[in-house]
């Protein structure tokens, strides 16, 4: 679908201020730092460098003073206990991270990840029974869940375990009663409400280990914690929060910590992976992320929490690659479900009539319908519902547009679903097979009710127009200390206009392989699934700027986003 370009407005006599005033900053990302906020060159400056010296106080976080104390008696007692998360990268990083520092200050540990297609999401009732069974803590601290768990957590007091919920979720109507919720989300507009869930286990080991130094316990004195934040970094891209403030700053040192690794696991997926030198955010999107996550959805989630967690590199590089083997039949089994999906989407798809689309199947795979989801968006630029039917009932994934939030829909229909649950963006939903055709009624009706009038074709937003000698090493240099890039921060789109394409040619069917020149400077390019976008004459060009490392050589490219007449 064609793309509304939109170029971003900007104060240019702040960006003026900012390119006279910051060292070494090129003119286009002088304009980028006004764009994303800053308003002094104090601010700009903090936007460069994010510090960990800027991170608050752990105990600002509700619940942290009684989080902090009920687990430093269980560490002082000897007791037993059990980190219970998530199957997604969230989850499972918050895990590692929360069991490594707990063994580290003495901690008799266990940890656990439930089944997607078991135990579902979240510290359930049946979970609980199951964990005290098998691990009989006295103790439970979860991550990345738990908040909204009322019934688990009467369970367990009933059973004599206590719970410390550690979570970034929105509450419900009920909070759980446990001894501690560590959620800034209990409490309106608080400022770490943008953490991961990793982000808050962050927050709790913080802390201990303060807490600890304060009260002069010599192991807290001997931790670094900037060792696991590589955990934190992984977690907070791949879970789409914003990359802003906290989340920057842990992100940054994250991947610095990366970069060397002291854990096992880390170094055995980068082995894996060909990554060496700097990590960037898309390593952890699109190589980390879908490998932790494939353990989750088509293997063993707890294989990705023992790759997290061995100190053995040879058993990490067995690890790495089952995790691997399970991303490559993930990719196979979602090729299929997407081809599927769009066969029958385009039957029947009228852009004046359907603009909530659930569409469903029997036998397609539940722990990859949410991917498959976000695939249909992109290409139908709707909301979307993708279920995964087992017989009389049916599990499913939705994924929303900027715009439109989803759990406004699935609540117009709450009667015919069994429950849903999730975010404005991403939710989950079960429903039995009788509801089904009444739900794709009724959930297209309540999209359309808010979207119908709107312009429903995908805008893309672009930072600045600049030249292509402007696209050179000094840019990539000041890119690099801007980051890093992601949600709600996403990396800069640049367009050069009225330039043209000197060379080109079609990679594997469906790639193009560009050099664009405007006369006086030339630069390599490369614009992926765009082999038939190539207007002839003059041109403008949106695109993102890489390096490109080619036999031991690297070099500026372009990586472009949409290609138009030159306007």
């Amino acid at each position: 679908m064609s793309k509304h370009w939109k170029f971003k407005p900007c104060d240019e006599a702040l960006a003026e201020r900012f390119f006279q005033t910051l060292e070494k900053m090129p003119a286009p990302l002088a304009a980028l730092l006004t764009q994303r906020g800053c308003k002094t060159v104090e601010e700009a400056e903090r936007f460069i460098n994010p510090a960990l010296s800027t991170l608050s106080d752990p105990f600002e976080m509700p619940d942290m003073d009684k989080a902090a104390a009920r687990v430093r008696r269980a560490l002082t007692d000897g007791e037993k206990i059990t980190v219970f998360g998530d199957y997604d990268v969230d989850g499972v990083c918050s895990t590692a991270l929360m069991v490594r520092v707990l063994r580290e200050l003495g901690g008799n540990v266990s940890a656990v990840i439930p089944s997607r297609f078991d135990d579902g999401y979240g510290l359930s009732p049946d979970a609980l029974t199951a964990c005290i069974a098998e691990h009989k803590p006295s103790l439970i601290i979860t991550v990345d869940c738990g908040t909204s768990s009322v019934e688990a957590v009467e369970k367990a007091a009933a059973a004599g375990v206590d719970v410390v919920i550690t979570d970034h979720h929105e509450p419900g109507v009920q909070i759980a009663s446990a001894v501690a919720v560590v959620n800034p989300k209990c409490v309106a507009n608080h400022p770490a409400r943008i953490l991961a869930g990793a982000g808050v286990a962050f927050k709790l080991c913080h802390a201990l280990i303060k807490t600890g130094r304060d009260n002069g316990c010599l192991i807290s004195a001997t931790i670094d914690l900037k060792k696991v934040l590589d955990f934190v970094a992984v977690a907070t891209v791949t879970d789409m929060v914003p990359l802003l403030g906290e989340n920057r700053v842990l992100v940054r040192a994250g991947f610095q910590a990366l970069e060397n690794s002291c854990w096992a696991g880390w170094n055995a997926l980068k082995k894996l992976t060909g990554i060496t030198g700097s990590v960037e955010t898309w390593h952890a999107g699109f190589s980390f992320g879908p490998r932790i996550n494939a353990a989750g959805r088509v293997g063993r989630p707890d294989a990705a929490l023992e790759l997290l967690l061995t100190d053995l590199p040879a058993r990490a590089d067995e690890l790495a690659q089952l995790l691997d083997t399970a991303n490559r039949e993930r990719q196979a089994i979602e090729k299929d479900m997407v081809r599927e999906a769009i066969d029958e989407i385009d039957s029947y798809f009228d852009a004046e009539k359907h603009f909530g689309l659930v569409i469903a199947r029997e036998g397609w795979h539940t722990g990859v319908i949410g991917i498959v989801a976000s695939r249909l968006v992109h290409r139908y630029s709707r909301p979307v519902a993708v279920i995964g039917m087992d017989g009389a009932s049916g599990r499913g994934s939705c994924r929303s547009i900027d715009g439109y939030n989803l759990l406004e829909g699935l609540g117009s229909c709450t009667n015919l679903l069994k429950q849903f649950g999730g975010h404005a963006m991403a939710a989950g939903l079960e429903i039995e097979e009788q509801n089904l055709d009444a739900f794709k009624v009724r959930f297209n009706e309540a999209v359309a009710a808010q979207i119908k009038d709107a312009d429903l074709v995908p805008v893309l937003e672009i930072d600045r127009a600049v030249t292509l000698g402007e696209a050179d090493d000094a840019l990539m240099d000041g890119l690099k200390r801007t980051g890093p890039f992601g949600q709600d921060n996403p990396e800069p789109i640049w367009a050069v206009c009225g330039i043209k394409a000197i060379d080109s040619r079609i990679l594997k069917e469906k790639h193009r392989k560009l050099t664009l020149s405007d006369g006086k400077v030339s630069r390599e390019a490369i614009g992926f699934n765009l082999a038939e976008k190539l207007p002839s004459g003059p041109i403008d060009v949106a695109f993102t700027l890489q390096e490109n490392t080619w036999n031991g050589r690297t070099n500026i490219q372009l990586n472009i986003r949409d290609i138009r007449p030159a306007q």
